[in-house]
């Protein structure tokens, strides 16, 4: 059973995706990095230290100011892994909780300078761009902590009060100003059509007034020959109307 034990406490298991660091107690940390499987060591003399070599996300929220002094919220997703081969430093230099140390202060220093060439309408517009530059920044900075970032995305950006206040007052102000346009275009419109109705009327006056000139009473009789027709004709089609006085045709043998 002593020699089970003592077999037992000389075997570690280094799980997927992970990697071990042997520290030693005469020797301090080893440089070899150990892969998967199950390993021997010295009892007692020799420890591992098990890290995650996966991808892990990490969300970071920032508070920082715009180029032209804007108050920005902004919360920045980072999936990072450390190098493996560069474990044995990371642990001497910073220890086990390197994320914990180093994302932080790293991301916030990034944004606060990467936000800074930009002004808050930018930031909106050309949200892209602000992405790219946070990435290719913060991944050569967290290169020098041995650290690979597989990705870096802008999942939140908000801005102060006042400024929301601000856009949305001027968004109001716009449609304001569309609204008496629209107003402005439609009584422009309206005043054209009642210029040229009123041309038509004084053209066709001035029509009528040379046809009677010319025709003289001709005009006058042809036009109540045409009314007393419709009359007629109109009456024709009523049903209150049963005979007609003096045996006289209303219709005065006019085509209907």
């Amino acid at each position: 059973l002593v020699v089970g034990g003592v077999v037992n406490s000389a075997l570690y298991n280094v799980d997927a995706g992970h990697r071990a660091v042997i520290f030693d107690r005469f020797r301090g940390v080893q440089d070899i990095v150990v892969g998967e499987g199950t390993h021997f060591l010295i009892p007692w003399v020799q420890k591992p230290i098990i890290f995650d070599c996966r991808s892990r996300p990490r969300n970071v929220p920032v508070i920082t100011g715009s180029k032209d002094l804007q108050n920005v919220n902004i919360t920045l997703r980072i999936l990072f892994r450390p190098v493996a081969n560069q474990l044995p430093r990371i642990f001497t230099s910073i220890g086990e909780d390197y994320d914990e140390r180093v994302l932080p202060s790293i991301t916030t220093e990034i944004l606060k300078s990467v936000v800074a060439r930009f002004d808050a309408g930018e930031l909106i517009t050309q949200r892209e761009l602000v992405s790219r530059q946070v990435s290719e920044d913060l991944t050569e900075r967290a290169a020098t902590f041995g650290l690979i970032l597989d990705d870096v995305s802008l999942t939140h950006l908000t801005f102060g009060k006042e400024f929301t206040e601000a856009v949305e007052a001027k968004q109001v102000a716009q449609q304001e100003a569309e609204r008496a346009r629209f107003v402005v275009e439609k009584a422009e419109q309206q005043k054209k059509a009642a210029i040229i109705s009123a041309e038509g009327d004084s053209k066709a006056a001035e029509l009528i007034a040379n046809s009677l000139a010319t025709a003289g009473d001709g005009l006058i009789e042809l036009r109540k020959l045409e009314a007393a027709e419709d009359i007629a004709y109109q009456l024709s089609r009523s049903r209150n109307i049963t005979y007609l006085p003096a045996g006289q045709s209303v219709l005065l043998q006019l085509p209907q």
